[in-house]
């Protein structure tokens, strides 16, 4: 069979199709979800250099023990920026069928590739999302094989990417000194480190209930940064229930990923979340993942451990992790049990 992105078989069906339909027990309960005004902290980070560093790290170190995931505004990425990154994205998924799947691949080890759903040779149940995924970092060593269409895709893309990688840098030493450790810390623990994007499109899907965007889990990496449009969809466990965190103008959500969690052994904790869609808009949405090099060890932070704080985790590459995390596929169980000390 022809591989065929979602948005394609919408254009064929008025209904889901069985391959998208979750059993019962594994479909989310949208009735059950919890909306707040303020459900996860907004962190301004212009306040971060000067006299109220020390409180905004605190502020820092709050959320990541308890949710594992901010907002953040004040951030320093132009508003222009951020609206020609999510045009652009649009554009792209607008483009004809023919010329979106020149860039289409199953394979995961290609550094750019459009797909659909996650892990299509392994999944029996789809997800409801096709995606563009790109390495991006070191910028250079991969703009040349991005699309070309829509014209000001590389343009667009290259700035934005440039900008979100300055902003992961300021957190990851924030979060690493709102550990105690020293700022760069964090920095040398990924070693070479990478920087991957995806462009999540979210059709309307004529009934929601029955199917998930992306089901639970945790992120594999050390930091997501996460841009949106206005359409909300992305959810988070807190106190072990649902809780929509719905799109703020000019800001993006931080995700503490798995390695973040080793690393600090536990004390942050990597946020497991979700993607809900909807019968009425698509929805577009621009994760940036903040890696470790392939062979980068990564472990607790000897800072971080006495008698009363053994380590929690045993030291692995990272490499072992994500073959790991690949395999096991997107599930609310953390693929970090495997590599927990005594399991």
């Amino acid at each position: 069979m022809a591989p065929t992105l979602l948005s394609d078989i919408l254009t064929q069906n008025f209904s889901v199709p069985q391959r998208y339909i979750r059993p019962v027990c594994d479909r989310a309960n949208l009735t059950q979800v919890h909306y707040a005004e303020c459900p996860v902290s907004s962190i301004d980070l212009q306040s971060l250099q000067g006299p109220h560093r020390t409180l905004i790290l605190n502020q820092i170190a709050q959320a990541c023990q308890n949710d594992g995931l901010f907002q953040v505004v004040n951030h320093g990425i132009p508003e222009g920026v951020i609206e020609n990154m999510m045009q652009v994205s649009r554009d792209f998924f607008r483009l004809p069928e023919f010329e979106k799947m020149k860039n289409f691949s199953d394979d995961p080890s290609k550094t750019m590739r459009l797909s659909t759903s996650f892990n299509m040779k392994r999944e029996s149940v789809r997800n409801w999302r096709d995606y563009l995924r790109l390495h991006c970092y070191p910028l250079q060593d991969f703009t040349d094989e991005w699309p070309s269409n829509p014209t000001s895709f590389r343009g667009c893309v290259s700035e934005y990417c440039t900008m979100v990688r300055g902003l992961v840098l300021r957190l990851l030493e924030a979060i690493s000194e709102s550990l105690g450790l020293e700022g760069d810390y964090i920095e040398k623990a990924l070693g070479k480190q990478g920087q991957h994007m995806a462009i999540n499109y979210y059709p309307p899907c004529p009934e929601p209930e029955l199917t998930y965007g992306l089901p639970g889990h945790t992120d594999p990496n050390a930091l997501t940064i996460l841009l949106q449009d206005q359409v909300p969809g992305l959810q988070v466990l807190k106190d072990g229930k649902w809780v929509a965190v719905d799109p703020i103008p000019n800001s993006f959500v931080v995700n503490v990923g798995d390695q973040i969690q080793v690393i600090s052994n536990g004390r942050y904790k990597s946020a497991i979340h979700r993607a809900v869609v909807n019968n009425e808009k698509e929805r577009i949405s621009v994760p940036t993942f903040y890696c470790p090099s392939d062979d980068a060890i990564i472990s607790p932070a000897e800072k971080l451990l006495d008698k009363d704080h053994p380590p929690i985790y045993r030291s692995y590459t990272y490499s072992e992790y994500y073959l790991k995390f690949w395999d096991k596929g997107l599930k609310q169980e953390n693929c970090l049990d495997c590599f927990t000390i005594g399991k």
